[in-house]
């Protein structure tokens, strides 16, 4: 296993690399550029000219990518914002991420579990009253939109019940209530259609006809056999969403007021941040590739069958 994760970290380095550059380039295609984005009107030469000077815009792309390089390798420095002077992105980064961090890996735990434990029972209680519930409540997380979940859930728990404050943010776990059950919402319909897909697929192997025509119990059968080999092949949605519980939900932290990193994210695309925008979408291909070395790793020791590549 030491080869292999020696191997992963390599690849992992060479595709960030990869990554940074074909953001890089393609961020300056975009018609526009920050100072445009920022005024929305045509200014003087000079100040055009001092603003380029002052972030490096002045200077050929492949220039501006060196020195972005260059600062990353020897000083692990981002860069500043453009949007918003004196920032560090790295920083930020820091900051925000934490934050978007705590509300959706609340969400994502129980999003999963709930969604595993639904999606088992509706495939054991296949065609009964459990099973369409659980499809209702899973076509509803799919096609209801966020907005709309988190405003009825602020309506219900903020204005008629009184239980949890419309937004805001805070140390008290009350406002991490209601964001959290709006991100769950929909990582439990995801999860709940896959477990349950993946159960009726084991039920359906001829290890588990083989079992019972040998008199193994419903539950060892459950335990021993369908219980791993269904929940195993979740480990892939799992790896992709836990990297994106840091980078944030824009719409449920803009409703909420969730001081996270989704609004930074989003909006430095539309102001033209070049740091940002680079520096924003280098943590999330990191922590998307960590996320799924460690889902190789979960898949072992999940399921010993599993053997990893040079292993």
């Amino acid at each position: 296993m030491g080869r292999y994760i020696v191997k992963r970290v390599v690849y992992m380095i060479l595709t960030l690399f990869i990554i940074s550059i074909a953001t890089f380039y393609l961020m300056h295609s975009v018609p526009g550029d920050p100072l445009t984005a920022r005024i929305q009107k045509a200014l003087p030469a000079e100040i055009r000219a001092n603003f380029e000077k002052k972030y490096g815009l002045d200077k050929p792309i492949f220039q501006q990518y060196l020195m972005f390089l260059k600062n990353i390798v020897t000083k692990g420095d981002l860069g500043e914002s453009i949007t918003y002077p004196g920032i560090s992105v790295g920083k930020t980064i820091l900051q925000k991420a934490p934050i978007s961090g705590s509300v959706g890996s609340r969400a994502l735990f129980i999003g999963f579990t709930l969604g595993t434990v639904f999606g088992m029972l509706a495939a054991l209680k296949r065609g009964k009253w459990p099973d369409y519930v659980v499809i209702t409540l899973a076509i509803l997380g799919t096609t209801l939109p966020s907005f709309v979940l988190a405003s009825v859930l602020q309506y219900f728990f903020a204005v008629v019940i009184r239980l949890c404050p419309t937004g805001g943010w805070g140390a008290a776990e009350k406002y991490k209530v209601l964001p959290v059950l709006a991100l769950t919402f929909g990582m439990l319909a995801t999860y709940s259609r896959y477990v349950r897909s993946s159960v009726l697929e084991v039920l359906g192997s001829d290890y588990i006809l083989t079992a019972r025509a040998k008199g193994v119990s419903e539950f060892n059968v459950f335990r021993k056999h369908v219980f791993r080999n269904a929940v195993t092949p979740s480990l892939t949605l799992l790896g992709g969403q836990v990297a994106g519980i840091f980078v944030g939900s824009f719409v449920i932290e803009k409703i909420f007021s969730v001081p996270g990193l989704g609004a930074y994210f989003v909006n430095s695309i539309g102001d033209r941040d070049y740091p940002m925008i680079v520096g924003t979408t280098m943590f999330f291909a990191a922590l998307f590739i960590v996320a799924q070395l460690m889902t190789d790793i979960m898949y072992v020791i999940a399921d010993p069958r599993v053997k990893l590549a040079n292993d």
